[in-house]
C-alpha cells in the first residue's frame, strides 16, 4: 500500500500556548477543540502537529518527541528564526520553549539537524533528507570533539555534560586548532552556556570568538556561524544591562 502518512500526537498543558508557538513559526489551525478534551490540529505546507492538552502537565518531564525529514534543514530553520525574532526580538535558545541550530549529527550519519522544543516539552526533531558535503574541515581532534559535543548536548539534552567535553578540548587544543575549529566549538560552547543560564561562560566564550582572525574564505565558510554569534550576543545582552 502506497500513499500513508503519519500525524504525530504530542501532550501538552494548554493547546492555546501551543497554537501561539506554532503560529509563530508559520503554523496555521487546521482543526480545534475544548470539549470533551483539548485538542489542535497544526499545519505548515506539508508538516502536520496535532496536540493534546492534560490539565497540570509539566513540560519538563515529557517525553514526547517526533522526528521530521525535510528537504533543506537551513531553509526551515531560518524561517522559524525570522518569526521568533519577529515576536521576542531574538531566538529562543534556552529553557522552555527553544530551538537549537542545525548541525551535522555524527549519530545520523552526518546528516544537519536541529530541534525544536515546544511549550508543551515536545522534542521535534528535523533531519535534512541527504547528507551534504562538509563546508569546513572536520577532521582535526577539535572538529571531532564537537562532534561529539554535539551529540551529548542537542541529541539528548545533556547541555552540562556537553560543556564539559567541549571544554577540555578547547582547552587541550587551543594552540593547534585552526581558527575556523575554535570559532565552531566557541559558538556551540556559548550556545550551551546559554542554556544552562552561564552569562559569564556564554560571554566569555563569545568574546574569544570574536578575536579569531578568518580569512576571507573562512568568513564564507563560516557564514551561519558568524550569524548565530550575532543571535547568541543578541540573547544576552540584556544580560549585560547595568
Amino acid at each position: 500500500m502506497a500513499n500513508e502518512f503519519t500525524v504525530p500526537l504530542l501532550p501538552c498543558r494548554s493547546i492555546d500556548e501551543i497554537v501561539e508557538f506554532y503560529t509563530m513559526l508559520g503554523f496555521t489551525k487546521a482543526y480545534y477543540q475544548v470539549r470533551p478534551n483539548p485538542y489542535v490540529s497544526l499545519k505548515r505546507e506539508d508538516l502536520q502537529l496535532d496536540f493534546f492538552g492534560i490539565p497540570g502537565f509539566k513540560a519538563e518531564n515529557s517525553y514526547g518527541t517526533c522526528l521530521v525529514i525535510v528537504p533543506d534543514t537551513g531553509e526551515l530553520f531560518e524561517a522559524f528564526a525570522a518569526g521568533m525574532r519577529e515576536v521576542h526580538g531574538k531566538l529562543l535558545v534556552s529553557g522552555i520553549p527553544r530551538m537549537t541550530r542545525p548541525r551535522k549529527r555524527k549519530n545520523a550519519d552526518n546528516h544537519s539537524g536541529f530541534t525544536v522544543i515546544d511549550p508543551g516539552g515536545n522534542w521535534i526533531r528535523i533531519m535534512a533528507a541527504k547528507s551534504t558535503p562538509e563546508e569546513t574541515s572536520a577532521s582535526g581532534r577539535l572538529a571531532t570533539t564537537l562532534q561529539r559535543a554535539v551529540v551529548m548536548g542537542d541529541s539528548h539534552g545533556k547541555h552540562v555534560r556537553a560543556a564539559q567535553i567541549l571544554d577540555a578540548a578547547l582547552e587541550r587544543d587551543k594552540g593547534t586548532a585552526t581558527a575556523a575549529e575554535l570559532l565552531e566549538a566557541l559558538a556551540y560552547r556559548a550556545e550551551l552556556a546559554l542554556r544552562a543560564d552561564d552569562t559569564a561562560a556564554a560571554g566569555d566564550a563569545l568574546t574569544r570568538a570574536r578575536a579569531l582572525i578568518l580569512s576571507e574564505t573562512e568568513h564564507g565558510q563560516l557564514a551561519g556561524t558568524l550569524a548565530g554569534l550575532e543571535d547568541l550576543e543578541a540573547v544576552l545582552r540584556p544580560s549585560r544591562r547595568p
